[in-house]
């Protein structure tokens, strides 16, 4: 594990001590029965696919003035209901963790040591809102993103 990986994990345990991150416990009812079942992920990818092509903008959170990675994942699952906070590594500390041969539609994928999040499409394929001078769209988890992917999270318990 590296050095920005420990102490992101750390920072995101301290705020989790202090209310700051909800962690897996606090997954509600409506999350689960959300992502439980095949319908409710095709939802959420429904509606994720429906902002590609937004423009990235540093700290953004809505399709009006743009998005940034964990601002996109926010955005997304705010809609059914599903509260994260802004900032990939502490969305790393919600939910269980999820093998890269077991991802399924909703997912979130982390990359680059905690820097990057995206959802999980199927089909070895994520959206994201990927860097600046880019928009929110499709790509496979492959290259770069299979050579910096740090894991990935399922919210349901």
């Amino acid at each position: 594990m590296t050095r920005r990986i420990q102490l992101a994990l750390i920072s995101v345990v301290i705020m989790a001590v202090c209310g700051v991150v909800r962690t897996t416990a606090a997954v509600g009812a409506h999350t689960r029965s959300l992502l439980s079942s095949t319908a409710g992920r095709a939802s959420l990818v429904q509606y994720a696919r429906r902002y590609i092509g937004v423009r990235y903008v540093y700290g953004g959170v809505s399709p009006r003035t743009g998005f940034d990675c964990s601002g996109f994942t926010r955005f997304v699952f705010a809609h059914f209901g599903i509260t994260l906070p802004h900032q990939a590594a502490q969305q790393f500390a919600m939910g269980r963790s999820v093998s890269r041969s077991a991802l399924r539609p909703g997912d979130l994928v982390f990359f680059d040591d905690l820097g990057h999040v995206g959802l999980y499409l199927g089909g070895g394929m994520f959206i994201h809102a990927p860097h600046t001078g880019s928009r929110v769209e499709i790509s496979p988890l492959s290259g770069w993103y299979m050579n910096t992917f740090d894991g990935a999270r399922r919210l349901t318990t």
